[in-house]
């Protein structure tokens, strides 16, 4: 997102299989940073629901979705001009 935006430094963009998953995924990963890290989020959206969570850390904004949400918002078509890195889906 530099230089693309002034607002943050990357998206991070991930889907869980439903809505539970999602909010299981947002709910790891902001234990994960708050703990290992002292990191909160600047602010949340989404938990309640779970098909799209959003929690801005600054310099990162992660967007958790459901894959109908995901698909409907193509927050990647929408910052298409903006270099992105696909990861390998994670297994525990």
């Amino acid at each position: 997102m530099r230089g693309v935006c002034d607002f943050t430094d990357f998206f991070v963009i991930a889907t869980g299989r439903n809505a539970r998953q999602t909010k299981a995924i947002y709910d790891e990963v902001a234990g994960v940073l708050k703990r290992d890290h002292r990191l909160l989020p600047r602010s949340s959206a989404g938990a309640g629901e779970a098909t799209w969570i959003v929690a801005d850390y600054l310099d990162v904004v992660l967007h958790l979705f459901t894959p109908d949400v995901r698909t409907y918002y193509r927050l990647e078509e929408l910052w298409s001009d903006v270099p992105s890195v696909e990861l390998e889906a994670a297994t525990a």
